[in-house]
């Protein structure tokens, strides 16, 4: 991306006149008035008429009822069967146009943009086309039906709600009466229109596509409630609460239109979340959910609680019940599911997490729900309602009203102390103290040792061990005591009680650390009263009580937080140079004029639980539509995946173990659901979400961003960097000016510093080493001797029944572990769909390919015009073993072939599949097998000297190279006999397992033996055209990509699958020799080589990128991988190495406000304003809002993280 300047158009010349089209249909709820050409005058006045036509029936029926002809009911019921009748004739018309023009209404729920903008060309009053244009149709009969049905419905419910009698007995003015009656037949008119004729576009757009046309919905969904309000009130028998609030609602029933335009009120699917989740959290002391099955499941759990405890007589009852009920109902129930699962499943699926990441670690306690697991939680369960029984009986039943004399006074005192010390082992655990203002002087410094920040950390841990004591043991037993001996109890029947007895007993457990908090809070409250009664407080009950704390302290906390991103918006649109536009001061100066209007627009989105929406992320302030905390109606877990994605699904395991002991300890401050967090590793960035959180568990969810940084992305990631070196890089002796945090108004406050396993990354650029000449001769040398240990390691795994084979092993580099394939499983789902298509693009290629075997290649050493890259594609071209038979398979591309495909073109690194082999015979020079007296032949069997030589013997086929004895004697000099002889002496104790000495001398005296050995070894040399000293270093970089040109025994190697990758994983090693030696310097003994060699085998995958093999082997966490690169901008070669080590991760808590704001004027822009210019105002770099990071953080298709796993459930206690 191109940073641009702040004055970049917010919108650019042909979305401004899009917006400036769609905004009036939006407002009057579909008519298109603004069409951008010339239309007939009869397109308006039909659209005039339909958006006119309730008000005419309702007119009717309000005449008729004034002149007393019908009463109200039967002038409603009147009204609302005309417009029934008018709209089925409009349906009708609308399907009989759709037919007409032989056209089918489009069932894809997004808005077809283009359509929008075509021009149309109408030729009548009525014709299809102008019917069509007008009142597209439903795209399903039962809509037809329903929309039709409430069509009638809600213009005779409205005609009744708006009666002039009815709102004069409301206001009691005529004057009053009538305006709000013109007023609230234009509200009625516009939700009419968009049920029934046309549904215009939303500005609150949840859902990226309306499948089954639930937006036409929302509006009368809307009317209807004001309906119901004003009815209760109608049958009520004077309820003063009830007609105060039909008075309010009929006038904001007349100002719907414009929280409808604003995108305040919430789609249907938006608000039945919403409203679910804000009943179980703050109703029923549950948790948000990390999908809509568990919270719709959870909803109905914890209200069946809360009716059974209406429904219960007894006192104790409902204690033991509440008690139980809320702590099985505050655990990962997910795990029972797992564990039904693990029951059925073999031993070879629950190895899954043994070689791929996420690597959780199963044994430890908590990550599977097991026989301790089990125990705990049952004797937890126990003691819990033994003590709560217990407690009730026999000291519940001395009620005082005074909280110090009475039973829970000694509790009381008890609680506020362990709130306090709670509160401050938590404090001492971060980098910052006091809300982020100033640095912690406990907490370590200096992170450049992960071990000597683990031994500075030691203190901290004790400290963290007692707090994770006092807030998960000692707290949850003082609480539930203090609510068995609650006087509220006594109550019972009462829906208020029983739904706040439910909250309390659940959230003691649910969330231990905010319950304790309000119970501390209610606690201050009465003995800040005293002996005094508090008449409207002490009604509530302590349940109740708990309940309006726990919500008024969440809006408070929601309210400090949108505040801080206010004065955040606020203050850097005008100190930053960059951000500064020509309108900022004029903005400025309106939100300081009409500050009590900003602050109340603040205030109304803390009390929603609404993001504040800065639109365009400028200092203009609306309120966000209600959402779930999760922000996205999409399940978790998709991304946008590409190569660089594996390194964090690689680090995600490990990231969640020490999440694990980070949220016990209380170093990432109080988590709760909704929370946001960055980690920084080197080029690394990981976002993390809470989506959930109970008793001793956490369900996070995180995402990897981009390792290929734009401009943007990395003015911000360097700013992220600045934060956290403020934070953890600080000398020893602070001052007060150096101990505040001067980055306090920042979006990202640092928490803590991660130990966790991840790769770190070297590149290396290989000028010197690569063109050298010394080098370069060396590495022939060093080419045939790890050629002759791998061929030699082959008859091994072969003699012990581990033969690497390029069918079921591994890629070139290494040996693949049983899990390799496994491991895919933890990819993203819609990478899997990436893959379809992949694989069926590579068919489609290899079908259409075939003549790519009739090209030849160029055989010469250098380039005619320079180093060429790795040609590597999906599809690949091998070659049969038999005669002249060519066949295509997946594997390594044609040796000297172009291919022009780039390798991750719309394709996920899944689809990647194994280097093999590849040798045509078409349309190569040919080489006469049968008339050639020269050529060697083999005889079927060989007489070793020594027994024990066949366990050396190479396969038949391979010693059956077209070349001529002649040639190979020419180059038995370049075989290393001293090396061969030491190997085999080696590998010999391996295969018989017996040291026995005269067994080895036997075997190295073996010329038979030895003479196969050299004859295939230097019929692979000749193969690959290294018989000559390497001289070019492109020649090097397409031999280790497995690119070879022709030779004269390349198709013999060829048709040896095992073969060819012995000797393309020879040459890996060899280059890697080179290159560790050039850095390190040589190898001073055999013994050395053969370790070294035996260490690559071991602990290095070395190969490309590009490979699968690589893909596999960092999910596998290999310690070591290796490869070659070639920069073709630079001309230069680089060499990187992965390492897996444990390093420490940063990792700080983002203002969670503030990305719910910038994601809902993301979902504005790019949903309503179809704003998805990639160089908008709004994704340009922010050094303080993270602006750039957080919309790359969204969910897909509005953001493009390029790894998000699904929801991740791991213990906290």
């Amino acid at each position: 991306m191109v940073r641009m300047g702040p004055d970049v158009p917010l919108l650019n010349e042909y979305k401004q006149e899009f917006f400036w089209k769609r905004f009036p249909q939006t407002v009057l709820g579909g008519p298109r008035f603004k069409l951008g050409y010339c239309a007939p005058p009869y397109v308006y006045v039909n659209q005039a008429v339909l958006f006119l036509t309730p008000w005419l029936f309702g007119g009717v029926g309000t005449l008729l009822c004034q002149l007393q002809l019908l009463q109200e009911l039967y002038a409603a019921v009147f009204s609302g069967m005309l417009m029934f009748a008018a709209a089925a004739g409009v349906q009708a018309l609308a399907l009989h146009a759709a037919r007409r023009s032989g056209t089918v209404v489009e069932r894809l729920g997004a808005p077809n943009n283009l359509v929008d903008e075509e021009e149309v060309e109408f030729t009548q009053c009525i014709s299809p086309e102008t019917v069509r244009f007008i009142a597209p149709g439903k795209r399903f009969g039962l809509n037809v039906v329903l929309h039709t049905v409430l069509a009638g419905v809600l213009c005779g419910f409205g005609t009744w709600y708006v009666f002039p009698g009815r709102l004069t007995a409301l206001y009691g003015s005529t004057g009053a009466s009538l305006v709000v009656f013109v007023l609230s037949w234009v509200t009625l008119c516009i939700a009419e229109y968009s049920l029934i004729v046309n549904t215009a576009a939303e500005t609150a757009t949840f859902q990226a596509q309306d499948t089954y046309e639930i937006t036409p919905l929302t509006r009368p969904l809307y009317v209807f409630i004001f309906i119901a309000v004003d009815l209760a009130d109608r049958f009520s028998h004077a309820v003063p609460e009830l007609q105060l609030a039909s008075q309010t609602l009929h006038v904001v029933f007349v100002f719907l239109p414009l929280l409808w335009a604003l995108g305040v009120l919430p789609p249907l699917d938006a608000l039945l979340l919403w409203g679910m989740e804000q009943v179980l959290v703050f109703g029923l002391g549950g948790s948000p959910m990390s999908n809509n099955i568990r919270l719709l499941f959870m909803c109905a759990v914890s209200f069946g609680v809360a009716l059974c405890n209406y429904f219960i007589p007894s006192s104790l009852g409902v204690v033991l019940f509440s008690t139980s009920a809320g702590f099985l109902l505050s655990l990962d129930l997910s795990q029972v599911g797992a564990l039904c699962r693990r029951q059925r499943t073999s031993f070879r699926d629950r190895r899954v997490h043994s070689g791929g990441s996420p690597s959780f670690p199963l044994t430890s306690f908590g990550w599977s729900l097991g026989c301790r697991e089990l125990l705990l939680f049952s004797s937890l369960l126990a003691a819990a309602t033994a003590e709560a029984g217990l407690l009730h009986h026999f000291v519940g039943s001395a009620q005082s009203q005074v909280l110090v004399t009475g039973p829970q006074g000694p509790v009381s005192y008890l609680l506020i102390i362990l709130f306090s010390l709670c509160w401050a082992l938590r404090e001492i655990q971060g980098a910052y103290v006091v809300a982020g203002m100033f640095l912690n002087p406990l907490y370590p410094k200096g992170m450049s040792n992960v071990q000597s920040f683990k031994q500075k950390s030691r203190g901290l841990h004790v400290a963290a061990a007692i707090r994770r004591v006092l807030l998960y043991l000692v707290s949850p037993f003082a609480m539930v005591a203090f609510l068995s001996m609650d006087e509220s109890l006594r109550l019972l029947h009462s829906v208020t009680v029983s739904v706040g007895l439910t909250r309390a007993f659940r959230v003691v457990w649910q969330s231990s650390e905010d319950a304790l908090l309000q119970m501390v809070v209610v606690i201050l409250v009465q003995l800040a009263a005293g002996s005094k009664i508090l008449p409207g407080w002490d009604a509530l009950g302590t349940g109740v009580q708990l309940l309006l704390v726990g919500l008024l302290m969440d809006r408070l906390v929601q309210f400090v937080a949108k505040l801080k991103f206010t004065l955040t918006v606020l203050v850097t649109s005008w100190t930053e140079k960059k951000q500064r536009r020509q309108s900022a001061g004029t903005l400025l100066a309106l939100n300081a004029s009409l500050w009590p209007l900003v602050l109340a627009v603040v205030t109304l989105s803390a009390l929603l639980s609404a993001p504040l929406l800065p639109l365009f992320t400028l200092p203009i302030f609306l309120v966000g539509f209600p959402r779930p905390q999760r922000s996205w109606p999409g399940p978790v877990g998709t991304a946008c995946p590409c190569p660089d994605s594996v390194f964090y699904q690689q680090m995600s395991g490990s990231l969640a173990s020490a999440l694990t002991t980070a949220f016990a300890s209380g170093s990432l401050g109080s988590v709760a659901p909704g929370s946001h967090f960055l980690g920084r590793f080197q080029d690394r960035m990981v976002w993390i979400m809470v989506l959930e959180r109970g008793y001793g568990y956490c369900t996070v969810n995180i995402k990897g961003l981009e390792l290929q940084e734009t401009s943007c992305h990395t003015v911000e990631a360097r700013r992220v960097d600045e934060v956290f070196e403020a934070a953890f890089e600080r000398p020893e002796r602070l001052g007060f000016t150096q101990g505040f945090n001067l980055h306090w108004g920042n979006a990202l406050t640092p928490c803590a510093a991660l130990a966790v396993r991840v790769y770190s990354d070297a590149r290396n650029v290989l000028s010197g080493i690569i063109d050298s000449h010394d080098n370069l001769r060396k590495l022939q040398e060093d080419f045939m001797k790890a050629l002759t240990w791998l061929l030699l390691r082959h008859c091994v795994q072969r003699q012990k029944g581990l033969l690497w084979s390029s069918e079921v092993g591994s890629t070139i580099g290494g040996v693949k572990s049983q899990s390799s394939q496994l491991a895919q499983t933890t990819c993203n789902p819609l990478s899997e769909a990436v893959v379809v298509e992949s694989n069926m693009s590579s068919l489609r290629f290899r079908q259409d390919s075939s003549s790519l075997t009739s090209f030849g290649d160029w055989s010469d050493e250098d380039d005619l015009f320079g180093p060429q890259p790795a040609r590597r594609t999906v599809a690949l071209v091998t070659a049969e073993a038999q005669r002249g038979q060519a066949a295509l398979q997946t594997g390594a591309s044609l040796p000297g072939s172009v291919e022009m495909d780039s390798l991750f073109e719309n394709m996920a690194l899944s689809a990647l599949q194994p280097l093999q082999p590849l040798g045509l015979s078409i349309g190569m020079p040919a080489v006469d097998r049968g008339r050639n007296p020269e050529v060697l032949r083999e005889t079927p069997h060989l007489n070793f000297s020594c027994p024990q030589s066949e366990a050396f013997n190479l396969p038949p086929v391979w010693r059956t190279a077209p070349l001529l004895p002649s040639r190979l004697l020419s180059l038995r000099p370049l075989f290393p006999e001293e090396w061969f002889r030491f190997s085999l002496g080696r590998f010999g104790l391996a295969a018989q397992g017996e040291p026995l000495e005269d067994m080895t001398k036997a075997l190295k005296e073996d010329e038979v033996l030895k003479e196969l050995h050299v004859k295939v070894a230097l019929s692979c040399l000749i193969s690959v055209g290294a018989e000559s000293a390497f001289t070019s270093p492109s020649y090097i970089y397409r031999l280790y990509c497995g690119d070879v040109p022709w030779t004269e025994g390349l198709d013999w190697l060829s048709s040896s699958k095992d073969l060819y990758q012995l000797t393309l994983q020879a040459f890996r090693f060899s280059f890697k020799l080179l290159f560790d030696q050039a850095s390190l310097g040589p190898m001073e003994s055999p013994e050395e080589l053969f370790s070294t060699l035996e260490e690559y085998e071991r602990d290095w995958y070395i190969g490309l990128v590009t490979e699968r093999g690589w893909h596999d082997s960092v999910l596998q966490e290999k310690p070591f991988l290796f490869s070659l690169g070639h920069d073709l901008t630079m001309g230069t070669y680089t060499g990187r190495v992965l390492s897996l080590q444990e390093q420490l991760v940063q990792v700080g808590r983002l203002n969670g406000e503030g990305v719910r704001g910038q994601w809902a004027n993301l979902s504005w822009e790019l949903l309503y304003a179809t704003n998805d210019d990639e160089e908008r105002y709004s994704i340009q770099a922010h050094p303080f809002m993270l602006r750039n990071l957080t919309v790359q953080a969204a969910d897909p298709p509005l953001g493009y993280p390029i790894y998000s796993s699904a929801p991740l459930h791991f213990p906290c206690l």
